[in-house]
Order: structure tokens, then sequence, then C-alpha cells
């Protein structure tokens, strides 16, 4: 390297490695386009830095790939999790609009009948099936379906949800 030109040297070893240079960069970079910027900032660093290098240049240029690949790795890890306090997916969503919902459910279930109230706390609480529920109730299934259809459609006119113009409502029956 004494005495020969940076520009020389480099044009020469790009000849030679420069396509396996930049396949190199781009799979350090993940892109086709960032890889080719790795490996221009790279040869730049090398030709800025060429009286102090010692020994072969290609060991010097793909140090500095690395480091420059790092040095970028580090910089979109910085930026996005200044990004994640913008819109931070690990956070947790507001649960009160849960919690508001459950209350106003035990409210409008303690006003049901017992019987009522404990059929729709089987049926979609503790999810157990018709003849689960019947036998948890001691009555039969048909029993378990009428009592839950009356329970419900009390729900919702308790909370405002009923159909107010007159259609029927669902009552559960299958024909």
């Amino acid at each position: 390297m004494d005495g020969e030109q940076p520009a020389d040297v480099l044009e020469e070893l790009l000849a030679v490695k420069g396509k396996h240079l930049l396949h190199t960069a781009v799979l350090l970079a993940g892109g086709q386009e960032d890889g080719e910027d790795l490996l221009q900032a790279a040869l730049e660093r090398v030709f800025g830095r060429w009286r102090t290098i010692r020994g072969n240049p290609e060991g010097y240029l793909r140090r500095t790939l690395y480091h420059l690949a790092a040095d970028g790795w580090r910089r979109k890890r910085a930026w996005r999790a200044r990004l994640g306090l913008l819109g931070q997916p690990e956070a947790q969503p507001d649960d009160t609009g849960a919690v508001d919902n459950r209350d106003q459910l035990l409210r409008l279930l303690r006003q049901l009948p017992p019987r009522q109230r404990t059929a729709i706390v089987l049926r979609y609480w503790e999810e157990l099936s018709e003849a689960q529920a019947a036998q948890a109730m001691g009555c039969s299934p048909g029993t378990v379906k009428s009592v839950t259809s009356r329970g419900l459609r009390r729900l919702r006119e308790l909370s405002g949800l009923a159909d107010h113009d007159g259609t029927p409502q669902p009552t559960g029956r299958t024909s």
C-alpha cells in the first residue's frame, strides 16, 4: 500500500470482491438500497482513513461494514424506542369501561328474580349447556330455555336495550 493511491486500490478491490462485499452489506442492512448505502459509507470511511490502514484493506473494509451495520441497528432500536412512546403496543388498554360494564351487569342481574338470574349465570358465566344447567337447577332443559329467555328479555328492558318499535324479540326457542 506504500505509495499507492487509495482510489486505485479500492477500485481494484471492488472489481475483484465488489459483488461479494455488496451482498454482505445487503444482508447486514436488510435491503438492497440500505446495503448500497452501507457499503458506500464504509468505502468513504476507509478512504478517509487510508493513511492509518496497515495490512489488508479488505479486512479493514469488512470490519467497517460490520461496525457501521451495528451502529445502524443501535440507532434503529433507539429510534423505535422513542417512537414507542407515541403508540406503545405493549401499553395496556384502559379497562375502566369493562369495569363499568361489569358493574352495570351485576346491578341488572340483582334486579332479576333468583331463578332467571341463576339460569343466566349458569348458561353465560359458567358456560354450562342447557342440560348441565337443568341438572344444576333441578329442572328440565326446556325450563332452562324459557327462564333464560325471559331473563335476557328482562335484562334488555332494564338496560334500555329493548327494541321499542314493536317488533317481537327472539325468545330463544328453536323450532
